[in-house]
């Protein structure tokens, strides 16, 4: 359970007190992911559509929604995936945690954080002098 001043201060880890209200006051629980994300909805937005959001289990983190509950997140399908037999097509990937910021992040080959020297320049690179 999250402390009072958490859910008071902080956004990133989990719902807001503000968040709390609103979901009280309009939110119709309409599932749960693996991850143990709670989706919402009710109300409706500046277009008109019903208002979506989740609840994160943790942290905030976007990537941490599965491909059906973000077609339905982004109004791309109507059906939630609690409401039908979901399954990811077989082109979908699995969920990759995003590892920006961590030691596990992407490093391309010359990145001056691989561990990996970068390439020799063979000197065919002239640099660019105004006036030429």
């Amino acid at each position: 359970m999250k402390t009072f001043l958490t859910q008071f201060f902080t956004w990133w880890n989990g719902q807001t007190l503000g968040t709390r209200f609103h979901t009280w006051r309009h939110g119709k629980k309409v599932g749960e992911d693996e991850f143990g994300n709670v989706y919402y909805e009710g109300g409706t937005d500046s277009e008109g559509r019903t208002r979506r959001w989740v609840i994160y289990n943790g942290y905030a983190e976007a990537s941490m929604i599965p491909p059906g509950w973000h077609g339905w997140m982004h109004h791309r399908v109507d059906t939630p995936p609690s409401a039908e037999d979901y399954r990811p097509r077989e082109w979908q990937k699995p969920h990759i945690p995003n590892m920006t910021g961590t030691a596990q992040a992407y490093r391309p080959p010359g990145s001056i954080l691989t561990p990996q020297r970068r390439p020799h320049v063979d000197g065919d690179y002239d640099a660019w002098t105004p006036g030429n």
